[in-house]
């Protein structure tokens, strides 16, 4: 029955959609009269009004949908048919029938490193402790991806090392599962015209190329040049009708350049379609943790980056600062987990502990490991929701957690203990609380937000 299900709704997605290819200007709108003529009553009510909202008033954010209509047509589909239907609506019906039978977080995305191995090392970035000898088998991702799409889970995300290093493996596994979504964070200096030929090829694979600032602030962290080969594999990737975003880690040194107008024009003017803001996290025994932002400096981008998002056409998350719309930390696999190329399964791509290794375990066991299951008994780690994390903004909550679950280090060079990461958090944390506590106590107006306390 539900096969019969999933093909009906297959088939209405692909028909709605090839309706809006001709013309979408012009049937976008009547498609959405046709969805609520349709729709039971109370059927993601709000969502459809946001949606009408955006289309009646064509704001930056109908920009936004036009230009995804500027996308090559193959590879828009594949977005539409992997990222909406199959991880957004079937998949997502999947991990809440799994959330509720086995009791555990089941996550909308898996993180997974394919490779430790960069062919860069930038300052202050924790993958460059992490080692740099050991790989994911092709197998093994192919089985990771497997057990996830049996959870519901059709959206994978690459990390690393640089995962370009392994370029045609990642090209094969897109292959291998044409249903999913791929994503990978990526310095960008590995893309070439015959990678992008790949891209339209296989139509599932979507880069996030890492970018810190204009050429000197970017080329300071990350060495002389790598802003002209980003500027470049952007070019590549813009001609040829491919998507992409931006990732950016904000810093006390580069937080003004990276959520300046100049800076979001610069990257929507290139190209890109979205940009996901990163707080710098102190990971690592010999973090700098000089690069952490002050309290000024992260309310300015939480302001920043709010602004921009009622003008400018392209989509923005700020992980550490927009956890009201999600409710909280989404680590631990309530929408997240990471796999580290050696195999360790964390619940954060930024805290490196855990109880198991994929290799030993299925991926449902570890969900159900004791560090995982801290973290679905525990979520959310404070009300606020601009104190979200258990490592930045409440490091007794991840102190806690490591200690009485007995998980272990998983950096297999510098293995950091729990107490040493938090007591480098602990005055971050205390000196955020009254700023933290202040916007979030004047927050007035009501997104629906989950978790919101309006």
């Amino acid at each position: 029955m539900s096969t019969i299900k999933d093909s009906m709704q297959n088939f209405a997605v692909n028909q709605a959609l090839s309706y809006i290819e001709g013309n979408p200007e012009e049937n976008i709108p009547k498609l959405m009269a046709l969805v609520d003529r349709f729709s039971p009553d109370g059927w993601y009510e709000s969502q459809r009004s946001a949606i009408r909202e955006v289309i009646e008033k064509k704001n930056n954010w109908y920009q936004l949908i036009l230009r995804l209509y500027e996308l090559d047509p193959g590879v828009r589909k594949a977005f539409f048919q992997n990222f909406l239907f199959n991880a957004s609506l079937k998949g997502s019906a999947t991990q809440d029938e799994v959330k509720e039978r086995e009791n555990c977080n089941v996550p909308w995305a898996i993180l997974l490193d394919p490779t430790s191995a960069c062919n860069m090392h930038c300052t202050g970035c924790w993958a460059t402790e992490y080692g740099n000898q050991l790989n994911l088998s092709l197998e093994t991702i192919d089985s990771i991806i497997r057990q996830g799409k049996e959870l519901g889970t059709y959206m994978y995300i690459y990390t690393g090392g640089e995962p370009l290093v392994r370029k045609a493996d990642l090209i094969r596994i897109c292959e291998m599962h044409p249903d999913c979504e791929f994503l990978t964070f990526t310095n960008g200096t590995l893309i070439d015209e015959a990678f992008c030929q790949d891209m339209l090829r296989v139509k599932n694979f979507v880069p996030a190329i890492s970018l810190e600032g204009f050429e000197s602030a970017n080329d300071s962290r990350r060495g002389e040049g790598s802003y002209e080969k980003v500027q470049n594999a952007m070019a590549l990737l813009k001609k040829h009708k491919l998507p992409f975003g931006i990732s950016t880690c904000y810093t006390s040194h580069n937080y003004a350049d990276i959520t300046s107008e100049e800076f979001f024009d610069s990257i929507i003017d290139s190209g890109a379609l979205f940009i996901w803001f990163f707080h710098y996290m102190p990971v690592g025994n010999d973090a700098a943790t000089e690069l952490l932002p002050s309290p000024e400096q992260r309310e300015e981008v939480y302001r920043r980056i709010r602004a921009f998002r009622q003008t400018k056409a392209i989509f923005s998350m700020d992980f550490q600062n927009d956890a009201e719309y999600v409710g909280g930390c989404i680590a631990g696999g309530r929408n997240y987990l990471h796999i580290n190329a050696k195999g360790d399964v964390e619940p954060c791509v930024f805290i490196h502990y855990s109880n198991c290794n994929i290799h030993d375990t299925s991926l449902l066991d570890a969900l159900k490991s004791p560090l995982f299951m801290a973290y679905h008994d525990n979520q959310p780690f404070n009300k606020n929701m601009l104190r979200p994390c258990p490592m930045l903004e409440n490091p007794e909550a991840l102190r806690a957690m490591v200690k009485k679950t007995g998980a272990v280090s998983t950096d297999y060079q510098s293995p950091e203990s729990v107490d040493h990461l938090c007591d480098k958090t602990t005055p971050y944390a205390q000196a955020w609380k009254d700023t933290a506590d202040k916007l979030w106590d004047a927050c007035s107006s009501c997104h629906g937000c989950s978790g919101c306390k309006k």
